[in-house]
């Protein structure tokens, strides 16, 4: 990063003398760093990777930056001086600013917005931990001359000190002697001890990170006798792991395949080698399950993800930094865990879109860690029983990734039997429940009588998810964003899943008054009453965000699915990847095509991993299993080919269709979304963007270079969304080069009035 001296300096000559210099970058949208004397009685406390206070603006705001240089050579011009350091140890080492630099560069926001980011909340507000004084005797030549007197009190508080032979806690010591605080603060006042402060954590280790590393099962889970497929595979690896260097791996296993007894070979190996692992899993209800699996093989276990207090990260990732945990478990943010020695880093279902952060800055974890990898030189498995299309295509480039297959499941488990439930022409169910057909209630009746459990597959949360009136045509829509509102009946509410408006059911139409209103469409709630009211003596759960807000809440029904206490369990995808159930002997899906016919080029790809992930939680366990899923159109090819377990064929169609449309991974894609309150000025600075747009294209694009398409401005297909009315341009390119150049150029002149904003994403997941 380029260093400019800061450029607001009002009074010159106020400013101190310093020769030491620091260069600090903020949680602000800036491409480059300010410069910044440092006192000197801040010289030994400053560091690169610590944070500090400096006045910053035409008004010397007290602002809180990142130090990402420290330097003796003065600048240019006059500068001012930070006023104070935050931090006793750095936060980042090299590896995670040469990362963090790479990300602001890649996804063109400010290093600091990168940095506040990666860097949470808890640990930058040292949550967990406390000061705590201790004291200890002086030492011998540096006693006062003549000696003081002491007092019995004061005498008993030395002699201790000096029988323990380490500081001491003042308020631990003075609990020992049986009184206050006087007589030892009388010692330090004489010069015959002295004290200092440190920050301690406050409470005991938080749960899944234990400081003798036990399992959280009873006994250790034993590594399991590898099949002919997982020996081919870990002879391929294992080498790789002991040699070290960057190697990509893409491990593609059909479900049940045996994948996470590779990963967990793979941690054995480099912690043995007294290195760290880190593994990324998509949903939160994941982590309780793999922690489980990894705690007893593989060392101490930390857990990093959104859903821990900010007292609880602040531990972990101290306790990570100081290398007391060997293997690392999280989510989209763990893939910034603090490692000292990194050895390998694992993403468990790397197709996942719950990777991708839709906020500044607009990461995707996979190709993070990927760049991680590469810059820490360790290896990286990225695995899935079906892979993202950019991971596939990149397995089959000449330069590319590593390909690992497991096609056959372990024990020679055959893969479950599938059947389409064409919705168009099965028998309507007699009453009002229409979720479930006669096909699919029949296959429960007949698993559940032969003591197996059912687990049912919904994407979509609440109970009626479209209302409107049939008189006039009226659809209850979201105050705030362009999108239909969804009814939850257990809180009696109409709530928008984006944005979170909620508002009372509607008693009569708001447009015309009649009261003739209905409550359509289907989600798990609705589902749920369903499941009840024909399956009366069993037991079902739901699980969903609204069911699963609770700490620990995920785990509590995942336990008691696997005991056997719940007979049928419902949800959304958070039960469609990664658990294991062996007596879940049938899985149905009630709708494929949710979020098939959104205006989104991965809209047929999403639908085709989603199938095959929920498919595989059946048939893992003896009793075998069958996947129902009913659909209206049985005849799509990402539907069809799901059935059929069919990846290869489906990815060399899709394959084809990206090509023939430029989409990635042939093309690398861009978005950037300009957004206001008000429609007319979102869209009068949107074709003042569509001007720098075109004139940055001419000076890059030059004859030879890649071409550049450029589409935009344009309505996005949800028009208002929070509030905002939003126009986006889209830009592909096949070189990321060109595509960058072009956007930097934009970017360079891009000053929004005020009340607009504009929002840039590199390598978009959503589309909408």
């Amino acid at each position: 990063m380029p260093t400019a001296t800061n450029l607001f300096l009002d009074h010159p000559d106020s400013v101190a003398p310093v020769t030491l210099f620091v260069d600090v970058v903020f949680d602000r949208p800036l491409d480059h760093a300010y410069t910044y004397g440092v006192p000197d009685a801040l010289r030994e406390t400053v560091g690169v990777g610590k944070r500090v206070e400096c006045p910053f603006g035409r008004g010397d705001k007290t602002t809180e930056g990142y130090v990402i240089r420290v330097a003796d050579v003065p600048p240019v011009r006059a500068v001012k001086n930070i006023t104070r350091v935050l931090d006793d140890t750095a936060l980042l080492d090299e590896h995670l600013l040469k990362l963090t630099r790479w990300m602001a560069d890649y996804y063109l926001c400010g290093w600091g917005q990168v940095l506040h980011a990666v860097v949470p909340a808890g640990v930058r507000e040292k949550a967990g931990t406390k000061n705590v004084t201790f004291v200890h005797p002086t030492p011998r030549e540096e006693l006062p001359n003549p000696l003081p007197s002491v007092t019995p009190k004061q005498k008993q508080a030395l002699d201790r000190l000096k029988r323990e032979g380490k500081p001491m806690d003042l308020h631990t010591l003075a609990r020992m002697l049986g009184g206050g605080t006087a007589a030892i603060s009388s010692l330090v006042s004489k010069g015959l001890a002295r004290k200092f402060v440190e920050r301690m954590e406050r409470s005991a280790v938080p749960y899944g990170l234990k400081e003798d590393a036990p399992p959280l099962t009873e006994t250790p889970l034993p590594p399991i006798t590898m099949n002919a497929d997982q020996v081919a595979v870990w002879e391929m690896l294992r080498p790789l792991l002991d040699t070290g260097g960057y190697h990509p791996f893409l491990l593609h296993g059909v479900t049940g395949s045996g994948k996470t007894e590779i990963y967990l070979r793979a941690i054995e190996e480099v912690v043995r080698q007294g290195k760290e692992a880190i593994v990324l899993v998509p949903e939160i209800s994941l982590t309780p399950q793999t922690i489980e699996r990894f705690s007893g093989r593989c060392g101490t276990v930390a857990v990093l993800h959104s859903h821990l207090t900010d007292s609880e990260r602040g531990q972990y990732w101290r306790r990570v930094a100081t290398g007391q945990v060997q293997v690392v478990v999280g989510a989209r943010s763990a893939v910034f865990a603090p490692t000292r020695k990194l050895g390998v880093i694992i993403i468990d279902e790397e197709h996942e879109t719950s990777f991708k952060q839709e906020s500044t800055p607009r990461y995707h974890a996979r190709d993070v860690a990927v760049m991680r990898a590469r810059l820490a030189n360790v290896p990286i498995i990225l695995g899935s029983a079906t892979p993202s299309l950019e991971s596939w295509h990149n397995a089959h480039r000449a330069d590319g990734y590593t390909l690992l297959s497991l096609p056959n499941r372990v024990e020679n488990r055959p893969l479950p039997k599938v059947q389409l439930v064409d919705l168009r022409h099965e028998p309507k169910t007699p009453g009002k429940h229409f979720a479930i057909g006669p096909t699919l209630e029949q296959a429960m009746n007949n698993a559940l009588k032969a003591n197996g459990q059912v687990m049912l597959f919904l994407n979509r949360r609440g109970f009626s998810t479209h209302v409107h009136c049939p008189s006039c045509g009226h659809v209850a829509q979201c105050a705030h964003c362009d999108l239909s509102l969804t009814f939850h009946r257990h809180k009696s509410s109409l709530v928008c899943h984006y944005c979170g408006w909620e508002t009372a059911p509607f008693t009569k139409c708001p447009a015309c008054s009649q009261v003739s209103i209905r409550y359509q469409g289907l989600g798990t709630e609705k589902l749920q009453e369903e499941i009840e009211a024909k399956f009366p003596n069993k037991v079902v759960q739901r699980m969903d965000s609204d069911t699963m807000s609770k700490p620990g809440s995920h785990q509590r029904v995942l336990d008691a699915f696997r005991e056997g206490l719940i007979h049928i369990l419902l949800g959304t995808q958070m039960i469609a990847k990664g658990l294991d159930f062996p007596n879940v002997t049938l899985v149905g899906v009630i709708n494929a095509d949710v979020g098939l016919h959104l205006p989104d080029f991965r809209a047929a790809e999403r639908t085709f991993q989603l199938l095959a992930q929920v498919s595989g939680r059946a048939g893992r366990g003896e009793k075998g299993g069958q996947v129902m899923i009913q659909t209206f159109t049985p005849d799509h090819p990402c539907i069809s080919l799901a059935t059929k377990h069919d990846f290869i064929s489906f990815s060399q169609q899709e394959l084809g269709h990206r090509r023939e449309h430029q989409y990635p991974p042939y093309q690398r894609l861009a978005r950037l979304i300009v957004r206001s309150e008000k429609e007319t000025a979102a869209a009068e600075f949107a074709e003042t963007l569509a001007g720098a747009f075109k004139a940055a294209v001419t000076r890059v694009t030059k004859p030879g270079t890649p071409t550049l398409r450029l589409l935009g401005p344009a309505e996005c297909p949800v028009f208002k969304l929070n509030g905002y009315y939003r126009f986006h341009f889209q830009i592909q390119s096949e070189n990321a080069g060109v595509l960058h150049a072009v956007m930097r150029e934009v970017l360079s002149v891009a000053k929004s009035p005020h009340g607009v904003e504009f929002q840039v994403d590199v390598d978009p997941y959503s589309m909408l």
